[in-house]
C-alpha cells in the first residue's frame, strides 16, 4: 500500500462521476482517504452507485440503462498513483501517466461504447487489466464465492506471496511440456499398430516430391509459358503480321520510309532547314530495320509445337499437384518432406524412439512433482499462519468460540499447472464440534464477515489502493455489528476503504459520509449524493436507528453513537 509523508492513504479513488444511468442525472462525488460510508433509504439508488463503478471498470450493462431523455451514459473514474504496479501496466497497455493520475472514462451510446483511459482509446479488456491493481469490489456475489474450494486456493496462494508466484510460473511452463510428451507418448502408442501403414505413405509421399524436385519460382514460370503456349498461334499471325508491315518489301513501313528519305535528300541542297527533318528520318529508319531485324529473330524462335505445349502442361500439372498436397511454397514443401523423413526415421527404429519418449516423459514428470512438492510444502506453511490469523480476525468479528483450518491435501498422481494441492475452509462457529468445510457451516452474514476478515489479514500483501464492500452487513446487528465496524475502520488505516450500509454502527465510523437520496421533481425521478458534514451525518444516523419517527431519545443516540466511534479510532 502507498502512503504520504503523513503516513496517510496517497493512492485511491479520488472522483466518481456519473451521468445519465438510470435514476441518476449528473452525479459526482469526491472521496477521502480512510472510510467512506453510503447510507440511504431502501430503493434509494445506492446499488446504481456500485453499478456505475462496475460499469466504468469494463463490466456489462443493459442498454436500457440510459435515461430515457439521455442520448448517452457515462461512468468517470479518478485514481491517485504512486505504485509500481500500476506504472508496470500502464506501461504494458502503452498509456501515459499524467500528475500521477489515472482517469478512466466509459461511454455508452446506442450502437456503441467509447472507453478511454487518461485520454487514450482504450479495449475493455485494458480497462479490466487495469482496474485490478487500482481498486477490488466485494459484493454478495464475491462472499457467496467462499463456498467454492477454487476460491480457498486462490486466497492462499495470494497470501503465500512471491515465493509461490515464482514456483507456480515455473510450474505452469513444466506442465506444458509434461501435457505435451503425455499427448506424443499417447499417439505414439496408439500408433504403433498402423506404423507398416503410415511408413509406406511416407515413403511414397517422400519419393512423389523428391522425384517431382519443384524449384523455387517455378510455378510462376510455368504458368507465363503455359499462357504463352496456349496463345502460340494467335502469337505467330500477330507477329507475322507486325513482320511484314514494318519491312521493306511493297507498301510496308519500312519501304514508305526509304521513299520519303529519298524525296527529302534530292532537294535538301536547296534548303539547309531540310537537314535536322533527314536527320530525324534516318533515325526512324534506323529503329524501324533494327525492329524489323529483332521480330524476324523473334518470329524464327517462336515455338507453336504441340509437343512443346505437351511438355508444359504435363510439368505445370505435376507441379501444382505437389503443391495442392504438400503446401503452396516450396518452403513448406520442403519442411512437410522433413517431417515425413524424419517420421521414417523415427520408424526405422521405433522401440528406441518409443523408450526415448517414455524416458523424457518420466524426467518431466519427476521435475513436475518436485515443483508440486515445493508448492505444497509453501501452501502447508502458509496455510498454518493465515489460519491463525484469520481466527483472531474472526474473534474480532464478534466469532468467540470459532474454530479455522486451512486443509491442504496433495495428490500426486493428478500434477496440474497450480500444483497437486486442493485447498479447503474449515470452520466450527459452536464450542464442541469439530471443523467442517465452509459451504456446510457459514450463513450469508458469516460469509460477510469471513470476506471482510480476509481482506483484514490480507490487507498486509494487498497492493490495490480502494477496496469497495457492498452487503457487508447482510445478516448481522447488535454486538456484531460493532465488531464488523471496528473491523472496517481498522482496514481503512492500510487503504481506502468505501461502504454500503444500512446499519448505523458502521455509518458512525464514516471519515466521510455521503447519502444517497431520491427525490421526485414532476414526472421525473432522480437519485442525488449528497455529502453529509457533522450533524447532517449525526441526522443521518439518527434516522437509520429511528426509522419513521426520529425522537429526541433517538437523536442523543445517535449523537452518542457518533461520539465512541470518534473516540475509538
Amino acid at each position: 500500500m502507498i502512503f504520504d509523508k503523513k503516513g496517510q492513504i496517497f493512492q485511491m479513488l479520488l472522483n466518481l462521476h456519473v451521468k445519465n444511468i438510470a435514476l441518476i442525472d449528473d452525479v459526482e462525488i469526491d472521496f477521502g482517504q480512510g472510510l467512506n460510508i453510503l447510507t440511504g433509504e431502501t430503493g434509494a439508488g445506492k446499488s446504481l452507485i456500485i453499478d456505475s463503478v462496475n460499469f466504468a471498470l469494463g463490466k456489462r450493462m443493459p442498454r436500457d440503462v440510459i435515461r430515457e431523455d439521455a442520448e448517452y451514459a457515462l461512468c468517470e473514474l479518478i485514481f491517485s498513483v504512486d505504485s509500481d504496479d500500476v506504472r508496470q501496466k500502464l506501461e504494458e497497455l502503452q498509456i501515459p501517466l499524467e500528475d500521477d493520475q489515472v482517469v478512466m472514462q466509459r461511454k455508452l451510446m446506442k450502437g456503441r461504447n467509447v472507453i478511454r483511459i487518461n485520454g487514450e482509446t482504450a479495449s475493455a479488456s485494458a480497462l479490466k487489466e487495469l482496474s485490478s491493481v487500482l481498486i477490488d469490489i466485494h459484493g454478495q456475489h464475491e462472499h457467496q464465492s467462499l463456498l467454492y474450494a477454487s476460491k480457498h486456493k486462490e486466497i492462499l496462494d495470494s497470501y503465500c506471496g512471491e515465493e509461490l508466484l515464482t514456483l507456480l510460473v515455473q510450474t505452469k511452463e513444466k506442465y506444458h511440456e509434461y501435457s505435451q510428451i503425455q499427448k506424443e507418448l499417447k499417439e505414439a502408442r496408439s500408433s504403433d499398430r498402423d506404423m507398416d501403414k503410415e511408413t509406406a505413405l511416407a515413403q511414397f509421399e517422400i519419393d512423389e516430391i523428391r522425384n517431382a524436385a519443384v524449384k523455387e519460382g517455378e510455378a510462376e514460370a510455368l504458368e507465363t509459358e503455359y499462357r504463352k503456349l496456349s496463345n502460340a498461334r494467335r502469337i505467330a499471325e500477330a507477329v507475322e503480321g507486325a513482320h511484314m508491315l514494318t519491312g521493306y518489301e511493297g507498301e510496308a513501313a519500312g519501304a514508305q520510309v526509304g521513299r520519303a528519305l529519298s524525296r527529302l535528300r534530292a532537294v535538301s541542297e536547296y534548303d539547309d532547314g531540310l537537314e535536322g527533318l533527314i536527320s530525324e528520318l534516318t533515325d526512324i529508319d534506323s529503329l524501324l530495320n533494327d525492329f524489323n531485324r529483332s521480330i524476324a529473330a523473334y518470329e524464327s524462335e517462336l515455338d507453336t509445337s504441340p509437343e512443346s505445349f505437351a511438355a508444359v502442361e504435363e510439368r505445370l500439372n505435376t507441379v501444382n499437384h505437389i503443391r495442392t498436397r504438400y503446401g503452396d511454397t516450396v518452403e513448406e514443401i520442403n519442411a512437410y518432406l522433413e517431417k515425413q523423413e524424419e517420421l521414417l526415421m523415427k520408424y526405422s527404429d521405433y522401440e528406441a524412439y518409443l523408450a526415448g519418449l517414455e524416458k523424457k516423459h518420466d524426467k518431466l514428470r519427476e521435475e513436475l512433482l518436485t515443483l508440486c512438492s515445493r508448492i505444497s510444502e509453501i501452501r502447508r506453511r502458509e496455510a498454518l499462519v493465515l489460519a491463525k490469523a484469520l481466527k483472531e480476525a474472526l474473534v474480532d468479528l464478534n466469532f468467540l468460540d470459532v474454530q479455522f483450518e486451512i486443509a491442504v491435501t496433495g495428490d500426486e498422481e493428478h500434477p496440474g499447472a497450480d500444483g497437486y494441492d486442493t485447498v479447503e475452509f474449515l470452520i466450527s462457529t459452536n464450542p464442541g464440534q469439530k471443523v467442517r468445510p465452509l459451504k456446510d457451516v457459514a450463513s450469508g452474514g458469516e460469509l460477510s464477515r469471513i470476506m471482510l476478515a480476509l481482506k483484514s489479514v490480507l490487507a498486509e500483501k494487498d497492493s490495490v489502493g480502494t477496496l469497495i464492500f457492498d452487503e457487508i452487513d447482510t445478516g448481522i446487528s447488535g454486538r456484531t455489528a460493532q465488531k464488523v465496524s471496528e473491523k472496517l475502520k481498522q482496514l481503512a488505516g492500510r487503504h481506502q476503504v468505501i461502504c454500503i450500509t444500512h446499519l448505523p454502527q458502521i455509518a458512525a465510523m464514516a471519515d466521510d459520509h455521503f447519502e444517497i437520496r431520491k427525490s421526485v421533481q414532476g414526472t421525473t425521478t432522480k437519485t442525488d449524493v449528497i455529502t453529509l458534514d457533522e450533524e447532517s451525518s449525526v441526522n443521518e444516523l439518527a434516522r437509520m436507528m429511528g426509522g419513521a419517527e426520529i425522537t429526541e431519545s433517538v437523536f442523543a443516540s445517535a449523537k452518542e453513537m457518533k461520539k465512541l466511534a470518534k473516540e475509538l479510532v
